[in-house]
């Protein structure tokens, strides 16, 4: 059914996950894909492979029956729909709105609220997994709508994700997503400390990380993020960096606060992730925090 009314769908934020997951949106033959971004380079990149170059993101909301959205954070989301270009106002009826950055829950109720005036849909759809799962189409997409717009755009979500989750309402998907992320954080913490704790007793990091793959200390942040980066201190950019880590820890703390739940997990890589950024590594890959331990 989707494929039939699904005519364009307009994409806005080619950065290191959206390029990818555009290019995915190629695959499906009966829809158009029209690009936008600062980037001109990612642009021609999508261009290349078969994707239209929106003129700027009005004409994008105007042409596109489905419009996603995948933006830095949740200011640059507030800008798109509310700030001096006011995309809000560019909405049509029945059209379907999915924003897959990772912004506040909060914003996300209120753009819901915004878009069901137009008569149109919403839905709140971050990503997890890796650069290399956008690149495969195997993301996890955790989505916060009404049931009936999740089993609207399911068809779609599923040319860019595996593991597609329905949260709940708008926002629970963001929320999903950001506590997820703590978790991720967190457990890179404790990674990073095990490393540096086996390196000076003069034991190899990849055979510790190794050894606990079939212990209960295992985790995908261990068999990613630990073996693949911090076992081998390889912290590459373009990645998931270290300033985009903190935005998105950000966040859950900022729900702690207003929650009044005490956080020292979160905190301690809070403040590892801001050494990380002191010290010109913004951009590296966020396990670089490893190396600021001693």
């Amino acid at each position: 059914m989707i494929d039939r009314e699904m005519k364009i769908i307009g994409f806005i934020g080619l950065g290191v996950m959206g390029c990818s997951m555009s290019k995915n949106l190629l695959k499906n033959k009966n829809w158009d894909v029209l690009v936008k971004d600062l980037n001109i380079n990612k642009e021609k990149e999508l261009e290349n492979q078969g994707a239209k170059i929106a003129s700027d993101t009005k004409e994008i909301f105007n042409l596109s029956d489905l419009v996603i959205t995948c933006l830095p954070g949740g200011d640059f989301v507030k800008d798109l729909y509310f700030g001096r270009n006011k995309n809000i106002s560019h909405i049509k009826i029945n059209q379907v709105i999915i924003d897959m950055s990772t912004s506040q829950p909060d914003l996300m109720i209120k753009l819901e609220n915004e878009i069901k005036k137009k008569g149109a849909n919403f839905a709140d759809a971050p990503i997890a997994r890796t650069r290399q799962a956008a690149i495969d189409g195997t993301l996890a997409i955790m989505v916060g709508s009404d049931k009936d717009v999740y089993n609207k755009i399911l068809p779609v979500l599923r040319y860019m994700g595996q593991d597609i989750l329905h949260c709940g309402k708008a926002g629970s998907g963001q929320l999903t997503k950001i506590l997820n992320n703590m978790i991720l954080f967190e457990t890179v913490v404790a990674l990073s400390e095990a490393a540096n704790i086996a390196e000076k007793y003069g034991m190899n990091v990849e055979s510790l990380y190794g050894n606990i793959t079939k212990c209960s200390g295992d985790s995908f942040a261990l068999r990613n993020h630990g073996l693949k980066s911090i076992a081998k201190n390889n912290f590459p950019s373009p990645a998931f960096s270290s300033e985009y880590a903190l935005k998105d820890l950000s966040y859950a703390l900022e729900l702690g606060k207003k929650l009044n739940v005490k956080m020292p997990g979160a905190s301690s890589a809070e403040n590892l992730l801001k050494t990380s950024i002191q010290n010109g590594d913004k951009d590296l890959y966020f396990p670089v925090m490893k190396k600021y331990f001693s």
